[in-house]
C-alpha cells in the first residue's frame, strides 16, 4: 500500500522558497528536476502539476530510505558522532553547520541521542564490529522510524522476505533494539521494521568480515572479484591478478556491497567528488569494469569510489621497511584506511606498525603504544595529539606528518633514540581476552587439520551423471563415520543445488555442498570423473565438468570452520595456477598446495589474533 505525503507546497510555496534562497522560480523549478531524478533511485515519484503544487509519491520505506541518505551524504560523519556523544552541546550554534541542522529537522536530536544509546549498547553483543558508517546509518535509520511510527507513519513488507530475514541470527539482535526502543518510547514497532533493521546489519560493512557462510554466493564473489582485477589491470596495463591482498580486500568489500545493491539501500560515501577529480582515468577504468563484471546491478558512484580505493592502494603499493608504530583512524572503514596506510608507508617507509580502525574502535583502545595518531574525521572527546588527514594525503599534510616526525627525533635526541623508545610494549592481557585467543586459533587449526587429512583425490570410473557421483561419495563418507544418514546428505546437497547452478564457469569444476546436521565433521574432497558431465553453471548456463569438489560441514559450525571453507570456496578460483593445481588429477599436487596456502592463512590468522602486525 502506497502512503502519500501530506505536504504540498504550493506555487507561492515555490516564490516564498525562491525569495529565501535569493533565486529564481526557474532556478527551484531546475532543481525540482534534479531532485525527481534522485527521487526515482529511491523509487519515489515527484508529483508537480500547476495549481497543485508538488508531492512526492512513494512507499514509506522508500520515503525513509532517501531521508537517510540525505542526512548520510550532507550531515558530517564526524558531526553526526559528535552529536550522538553530546558534543553538539558544547559547540555554539555558529559551529553547526547549517545544512546540517537543516537536516536535523527531520529528527529530534534528543531523540537521535536516545536512539543512538540504545544501538550502542545492542552492538556490543555483536559478533563483528560494525564501521562508524554502518553504524552511523543505523542510528539514522532508526531515528527515522521511530520519528515517523509516532506520527502514525507505518511500513510494510512482503510476508516472504519477512520470513526470510527472521531466520537470520541478525535478526535476534534486531528484536532486541526493538523491544528496548518500544520500551523507551511506549510505541509498538512492526514485525516490517525489525526485517529493515536486519538488513541494516547484514548489510554493513565490517572491518574485519567473520561472517563467512559456506554457499556459492562466497564463490560467485570471489570470481567476481578475479574478473573485476583482471579487467581493471589490463585497463591500467598492470597485472593485478598477483596482489593477494587486492584479491583478498575485493571479497570482503564485495559480499556485503552485494547484499546492498540488491536490496538497493545505498551508501554515502564523502569521499567521491575528491575521488573523482584526483583519481579520476582510475575512477572511470574500474566504473567500466564494474559495469561489465556487475551488468545485472545499477552499482551507484558511491560503491564504484570505495573500489578505486581497493585498487589505488594495489597500484600504489609499496610495503618494504617498518619502525614507528602508527595509529591510522578511518571513519567508513571501507578501503579508505588501506588506502591511507598505503600512502603512509609510500611516504614514510620508517612508520611501520600501522594499524587501522574506525572511531569506534578506537574508543575502546588504550592509545599509550602508539607514538604518532592519524586520523581522517576530528575524534569526538579525544584531547590529545593526532594529526588530522584526508584519506588521499594530500602535499601539505605530508609536510604536517613529517614535521611532526622531525620534532620527535628532536625531542628524543636521535633517530635511533627514537626508533628505541617506540619499541611496543607487552601488551596486558587478562585472563577472558587470552582463553578467547586461544579458542580461536584452536578453531582455525581444528579446522584446517580436519580438512587435510580427510582430503582425497579420487579418479571414479563408470559415472555418468553427478547425482550418482554424489551418492558414490556419500557412502564412501559414511563408511569412515565422517555423515550418520547418506539420503540426507545427498538430499541436502541436490536441494541446494536446485537453488543456482553449481558449476564454476570457465572451469571443469563444480562446487557442491551443504551444510547438515547428518554431516560430522567438515570435509573437502575431489572427485575426478571418467567422463564429462553437464551441470548448469553459476551463470546459468549449461557447461560440462570433469571434476566435482564436495564440501561438507555439520549445520552448527564455528565461525572459524566457517572462515576456513569459504577461504577455500574461494582458493579454488583464486588464479590461473589454482585452477590448473585443481584440476589437475592428481592427489599430491593438490594436497601440497592446499598445505601451503592453509599454512599462510593460518599464519596470517595466528598474527591478527596475536595482535603482530
Amino acid at each position: 500500500m502506497r502512503q502519500k505525503s501530506s505536504k504540498k507546497l504550493t506555487l507561492a510555496e515555490a516564490q516564498s522558497i525562491a525569495n529565501d534562497l535569493n533565486v529564481t522560480i526557474a532556478t527551484v523549478s531546475a532543481d525540482l528536476t534534479k531532485l525527481e531524478e534522485r527521487l526515482q533511485t529511491f523509487g519515489l515519484l515527484l508529483i508537480r502539476r500547476r495549481g497543485y503544487g508538488v508531492e512526492i509519491d512513494g512507499h514509506e520505506g522508500a520515503k525513509r530510505r532517501a531521508m537517510s541518505n540525505l542526512i548520510s551524504e550532507y550531515l558530517d560523519e564526524s558531526e553526526m558522532l559528535s552529536l550522538a556523544k553530546e558534543n553538539i552541546q558544547k559547540r555554539s550554534s555558529q559551529q553547526i553547520n547549517l545544512i546540517s541542522e537543516r537536516l536535523l529537522g527531520l529528527v529530534d536530536k534528543k531523540k537521535l541521542h536516545t536512539v543512538e544509546k540504545v544501538v550502542e549498547a545492542a552492538i556490543q553483543d555483536l559478533p563483528f564490529t560494525m564501521a562508524d558508517s554502518a553504524y552511523i546509518g543505523l542510528v539514522v535509520h532508526l531515528a527515522l522510524a521511530v520519528e515517523r511510527i509516532q506520527k502514525g507513519e507505518g511500513i510494510t513488507i512482503n510476508l516472504s522476505y519477512l520470513e526470510q530475514q527472521q531466520l537470520s541470527k541478525e535478526y535476534k539482535f534486531a528484536e532486541k533494539i526493538v523491544a528496548q526502543l518500544e520500551h523507551i518510547f511506549q510505541i509498538k514497532i512492526p514485525q516490517a521494521e525489525v526485517a529493515y533493521i536486519t538488513m541494516h546489519l547484514k548489510g554493513a560493512k565490517l572491518r574485519h568480515d567473520k561472517e563467512y557462510v559456506i554457499e556459492d554466493a562466497s564463490l560467485q564473489v570471489a570470481m567476481k572479484s578475479k574478473n573485476l582485477i583482471e579487467l581493471v589491470g589490463k585497463r591500467v596495463g598492470k597485472d593485478l591478478s598477483v596482489n593477494r591482498s587486492l584479491f583478498e580486500g575485493l571479497v570482503m568489500h564485495l559480499k556485503p556491497a552485494i547484499y546492498r545493491m540488491n536490496q538497493k539501500m545505498g551508501i554515502s560515501n564523502p569521499l567521491l567528488d575528491r575521488i573523482k577529480r584526483d583519481y579520476a582515468e582510475l575512477f572511470s577504468n574500474v566504473k567500466q569494469a564494474v559495469e561489465q563484471v556487475f551488468h545485472e546491478f545499477s552499482v551507484p558512484d558511491e560503491e564504484i569510489g570505495y573500489l578505486v580505493m581497493h585498487f589505488g592502494a594495489a597500484i600504489l603499493g609499496n610495503k618494504d621497511i617498518i619502525h614507528l608504530k602508527t595509529l591510522v583512524i578511518c571513519s567508513s572503514g571501507i578501503g579508505t584506511s588501506k588506502m591511507l596506510a598505503t600512502r603512509i608507508q609510500q611516504e614514510f617507509p620508517e612508520l611501520q606498525q600501522i594499524q587501522n580502525v574506525s572511531v569506534m574502535e578506537f574508543k575502546k583502545m588504550k592509545t599509550d603504544n602508539y607514538q604518532l595518531i592519524i586520523s581522517t574525521i576530528p575524534i569526538p572527546d579525544y584531547h590529545l595529539d593526532y594529526i588530522l588527514v584526508s584519506p588521499i594525503l594530500t602535499k601539505d599534510e605530508i609536510e604536517k606528518i613529517r614535521s611532526f616526525i622531525n620534532e620527535q627525533i628532536i625531542i628524543n635526541g636521535s633517530e635511533k633514540k627514537f626508533s628505541d623508545a617506540v619499541s611496543e610494549p607487552v601488551k596486558e592481557k587478562n585472563t577472558s581476552m587470552l582463553i578467547k585467543e586461544m579458542h580461536s586459533i584452536q578453531g582455525y587449526a581444528l579446522t584446517i587439520a580436519t580438512i587435510l587429512e580427510g582430503f582425497e583425490l579420487k579418479k571414479v570410473m563408470g559415472i555418468q551423471t553427478t547425482d550418482a557421483a554424489l551418492k558414490l561419495a556419500s557412502k564412501e563418507l559414511f563408511d569412515k563415520k565422517k555423515i550418520t544418514n547418506i539420503e540426507a546428505v545427498v538430499g541436502a546437497i541436490i536441494d541446494r543445488e536446485k537453488l543456482g547452478g553449481l558449476g564454476i564457469p570457465e572451469t571443469a569444476m563444480a562446487l557442491f555442498h551443504a551444510r547438515s546436521s547428518h554431516v560430522m565433521t567438515q570435509t573437502f574432497t575431489i572427485y575426478v570423473l571418467e567422463k564429462p558431465v553437464e551441470v548448469i553453471g553459476m551463470d546459468q548456463k549449461v557447461m560440462e565438468i570433469s571434476s566435482l569438489v564436495l564440501m561438507l560441514s555439520p549445520e552448527e559450525t564455528d565461525e572459524q570452520a566457517l572462515e576456513v571453507l569459504s577461504y577455500l570456496s574461494s582458493l579454488l578460483i583464486e588464479s590461473e595456477e589454482s585452477i590448473s593445481v585443481f584440476q589437475s588429477g592428481d592427489q599430491e599436487k593438490v594436497k601440497t598446495y592446499l598445505t601451503a596456502n592453509l599454512d599462510q592463512f593460518f599464519t596470517e590468522k595466528l598474527m591478527e589474533i596475536r595482535g603482530v602486525n
